[in-house]
């Protein structure tokens, strides 16, 4: 049985990581930086397709812990929700130097948690990478739905998004192509052919291929719906130049839509209690 293919650690991709921010131009989204580390290390696929969990990569993951890491040294910073940003400190960073962040953030972590009260979960608290458990908790109950049911739920998704005549088609034999609709914007309109395909694992640019060519001579616009994640190849090969470009939508970002469509998801407000003494002193 052949092993799987051996994914950098958190700590080897930490110099890639700011190498690939300052290319970027100092600031980028998780998924910028992580195509950006795969090109500069030149990543084979199979290590891309390793998966940490349903909706993640392993990758993905060790990535995520390197660049917490790099913020809690200063060499990162996490301005606003999604982007991050390189510091001064992380641009004059050595790749000697920022080998020894690890260590140096444990010995303050430790320096922290001998000064107050320890909690149960302790270092997995404070350095904690950026999860969303919700979202893998969402991806086990989609990936349990039966093919006709995951095309129903894609084609609800599109209505509720504003896409008019949304057919489900499912035919065999189609290049994968599950079904039509037609997205009306002020006077233009555009059709649209989508596959939606349940996959627990990352989707390979072959299958984007596959698609564009089951698209050919009916429409310049396609959308490709998955539980799982694409390979950056897969993202490359959806824009690529003189083809007609594909729509990915990843187990991620399925997860944002369904919560802000209100599809099966329900969210709860907290209530907090704020007193005003000086309100009952006026009395």
């Amino acid at each position: 049985m052949a092993s799987e293919p051996k994914v950098p650690t958190f700590d080897a991709l930490m110099w890639p990581a700011l190498q690939a921010m300052k290319e970027l131009g100092g600031s980028a989204t998780h998924e910028e930086l992580l195509e950006k580390v795969i090109e500069l290390r030149d990543i084979p696929e199979a290590v891309q397709n390793v998966m940490h969990t349903e909706r993640q990569t392993k990758i993905g993951y060790n990535l995520a812990w390197a660049k917490t890491y790099l913020g809690k040294g200063g060499a990162l910073e996490n301005p606003s929700h999604g982007v991050w940003a390189i510091t001064e400190k992380g641009k004059g960073l050595t790749e000697a130097a920022v080998k020894q962040i690890p260590v140096e953030v444990r010995k303050q972590y430790r320096l922290e948690r001998d000064n107050k009260k320890p909690k149960v979960s302790q270092e997995e608290e404070d350095l904690q990478p950026e999860t969303k458990n919700w979202k893998d908790e969402l991806l086990a109950v989609l990936t349990q739905m039966t093919p006709d049911a995951f095309e129903r739920l894609a084609q609800r998704i599109l209505r509720e998004s504003g896409f008019v005549k949304v057919e489900v088609t499912g035919r065999s034999g189609d290049g994968g192509i599950d079904g039509v609709g037609v997205l009306r914007l002020s006077l233009l309109s555009f059709q649209v052919y989508f596959q939606c395909k349940k996959y627990k694992g990352s989707v390979s640019p072959g299958a984007i291929r596959d698609f564009r060519g089951a698209m050919v001579g009916r429409s310049d616009k396609g959308l490709f719906i998955t539980t799982g994640t694409f390979t950056a190849e897969a993202k490359k090969e959806a824009t690529r130049d003189g083809a007609p470009a594909i729509d990915l939508i990843d187990g991620d970002i399925l997860c944002d839509l369904l919560k802000n469509l209100k599809l099966g998801i329900a969210t709860k407000m907290v209530e907090e209690v704020s007193i005003d003494p000086q309100w009952f002193s006026k009395i």
